[in-house]
């Protein structure tokens, strides 16, 4: 890769645009990582920041590559990023993913593999934010993937976030997704910067190169009209969410706290009545199908189908119980009790000072020179609150963690600890679902997710008053 010719990008250049108006989101100090893989995207957005950056002091930027070693190239190709930002005065990481490749979903792994790189970087740098170069082309070719797959009314549909927590840990933006990636291009040519073409953005072989050959040379207008589409469908997903998180505040409540991973979850019996059904039952269904997942263990919700049985349940207004991904709906005069179901939970065994996941719902440590054996079924009294029957408690702990040593005695509490886990959002939680997920979290006794820069925040906050 040559050296970059130090010139300006036109006056009123919309990457550098772009980059300004990013950066001039950004509350101060802030410290960013951009994810470059050396393409035409990724150097946009470093070189559109790196230009834009004397008029915002207090942000710095450090820049990470992800070496996949899927090609003979990569391993030169991150070699010269890192030079190409050490002639910039930016500090470089490169990280390799090491282990054996899949044979299928080979793209998804990667890309798993390289959020969870960036992932432990930043977090190891402290460095709160992460950047990536994704376009309107991506944002459009996502969509389309999701739409052959989708319900017309699907999440997903929204496209990529602007902001995603990864893993818990850090915030991953994306300041570009208004740009074309023809505008990046043009804007790399006339600063004289050259990138990387990587040929598997051209192998048939991907969904995504399909669909992104398939789309070549679309009409400008229907791509606007995407664009508006996507826009659209995030403005809702979001106002929805705003609005699934302001009943599970309202109605929802974890009881039955007496053990780790006793997860009850009452629902007020006021929410089941038929004039509330009538007036919530979509915002109901969806948080049900959320509630059922992280109760369950699983990493999606219920079908339509299941939580279409699951709302006539609720109309029929008969005390009884139904089970749907793992979690029991049990009506009673007291409310909905929500709690695990006993079935399919096979013990585990825990080796001295290993960690496991679960069940789906527990992150388990050992803390003991001895293996720990990990099954279901509370012993003992377990505390509960006045207005939880004993039935549902009884139900409720039989698919309780129980942790004991290989004689069968319980285990010293002191040997090991278990947190609370959610598969729908600890590995990626887009900001359109942020107040959803932090009320699941508390009714789990998780810990809280990190919020939103603030900046980002009342962008947010904004467009969805205005949706």
């Amino acid at each position: 890769m040559s050296d970059p010719v130090v010139s300006d990008a036109p006056a009123g250049d919309p990457v550098i645009a772009a980059a300004h108006c990013f950066l001039s989101s950004l509350s101060r100090p802030s410290r960013l990582l951009v994810a470059l893989s050396g393409g035409s995207d990724s150097m946009g957005l470093l070189r559109a920041l790196h230009a834009a950056l004397p008029d915002y002091p207090g942000v710095t930027i450090e820049a990470c590559t992800v070496d996949h070693g899927l090609r003979g190239e990569s391993a030169e190709e991150a070699r010269q990023m890192g030079a190409l930002c050490r002639r910039l005065g930016i500090r470089h990481h490169t990280r390799l993913w090491q282990g054996v490749k899949p044979a299928s979903g080979l793209q998804a792994a990667a890309r798993l593999a390289r959020y969870r790189l960036l992932a432990d970087i930043a977090a190891a740098q402290d460095i709160p934010i992460i950047l990536s170069g994704h376009t309107a082309d991506d944002q459009a070719e996502t969509v389309a993937m999701r739409r052959l797959r989708s319900a017309p009314d699907q999440p997903g549909l929204s496209g990529m976030a602007p902001a995603t927590l990864l893993f818990g840990q850090v915030w991953l933006l994306r300041p570009f997704l208004s740009l074309r990636r023809a505008q990046i291009r043009r804007f790399l040519q006339a600063i004289g910067q050259d990138f990387i073409e990587d040929p598997s953005n051209d192998n048939p072989r991907f969904e995504r190169v399909r669909l992104r050959q398939a789309r070549a040379g679309a009409d400008p207008a229907a791509h606007a009209a995407d664009m508006a589409a996507i826009e659209s469908a995030g403005m809702t997903r979001l106002v929805e969410g705003e609005a699934i998180a302001a009943l599970l505040a309202a109605h929802a409540r974890r009881v039955g706290e007496g053990r780790v991973g006793e997860w009850i979850v009452r629902l007020s019996p006021e929410l089941l009545l038929p004039d509330s059904l009538e007036l919530h039952g979509p915002a109901l269904s969806r948080a049900c199908g959320l509630l059922a997942a992280a109760i369950g263990g699983r990493a999606a919700p219920p079908g339509r189908d299941t939580l279409a049985r699951l709302m006539a349940f609720l109309d029929d207004q008969t005390p009884g119980r139904m089970t749907a991904a793992g979690t029991v709906f049990d009506r009673r005069r007291q409310g909905l009790y929500l709690y695990r179901e006993a079935r399919g939970l096979d013990d585990v065994l825990l080796a001295p000072g290993a960690s496991l996941l679960w069940d789906g719902r527990l992150s388990v440590t050992s803390q003991a020179d001895h293996p720990l054996i990990l099954s279901a079924g509370l012993q003992g009294p377990i505390a509960a609150d006045d207005d939880v029957p004993p039935g549902v408690v009884a139900r409720a702990a039989r698919a309780q963690l129980r942790v004991s040593r290989r004689s069968g005695e319980p285990a010293d509490p002191a040997s090991w600890q278990a947190e609370p886990c959610l598969g729908l959002y600890d590995t990626f939680l887009p900001c359109f679902d942020l107040r959803i997920a932090s009320e699941i979290a508390c009714l789990v006794g998780r810990k809280p997710f990190p919020e939103l820069p603030r900046s980002l925040s009342l962008r947010m906050s904004t467009r969805a008053k205005t949706a």
